[in-house]
């Protein structure tokens, strides 16, 4: 089975399984944030190429102080991936994959350099190793004094090989296993 072809049958069982996940989580990140309910982002894709990336809203903005923050509801959203439910719509349209590096920011995957570059060639996935090992990530950045630099120094490059371990050894049954861990690791896992 192509990669492709299970990306497709897997992202439209999921989406005609719980859709009706997707519209409920989409009405309270409408109602919680106040906002149209979806975050959408610029993100590094396949070969280099941008391409935007849409998450349920999770963030609260203060009209009066402009502060941010994460909403209880969002939260919840984050803690069980439900805010990611909408890039099964990009794996169908065929940006994304089910397994693969997470799609980053402009400013780290572009600008790899050498060996690394080949994460490059993989689609952006939904979940990865390298996702499931940092799947608490925003809560390990605070406790650092430079939350960027530690990103950029330990965490990044650590997802890089993790990712590149991925590219060499990538296979229909290691997929498998990951989404399984996925599955795991989100309902079952400690929060």
């Amino acid at each position: 089975m192509t990669k492709r072809f299970f990306d497709i049958i897997f992202s439209l069982f999921t989406l005609l399984l719980f859709f009706w996940v997707v519209l409920i989580s989409w009405l309270l990140a409408v109602m919680d944030t106040r906002t149209n309910g979806i975050f959408i982002q610029e993100r590094i894709g396949q070969f280099g190429k941008k391409f935007k990336i849409y998450k349920l809203r999770t963030i609260q903005i203060s009209s009066s102080s402009e502060e941010t923050r994460i909403s209880k509801i969002g939260k919840v959203l984050r803690d069980y991936k439900l805010d990611e439910l909408p890039q099964l719509f990009i794996i169908l349209k065929g940006e994304m994959s089910i397994v693969g590096p997470r799609p980053d920011l402009p400013g780290y995957y572009d600008l790899l350099e050498g060996e690394s570059r080949k994460i490059l060639e993989l689609k952006p996935g939904l979940t990865s190793l390298a996702s499931l090992k940092y799947r608490k990530e925003e809560y390990l950045l605070e406790r650092h004094v430079s939350p960027a630099i530690y990103n950029d120094s330990v965490i990044f490059p650590d997802k890089v090989q993790l990712n590149l371990d991925y590219y060499y050894n990538q296979s229909f049954w290691g997929d498998i296993v990951i989404i399984l861990k996925t599955v795991w690791v989100t309902f079952f896992g400690k929060k």
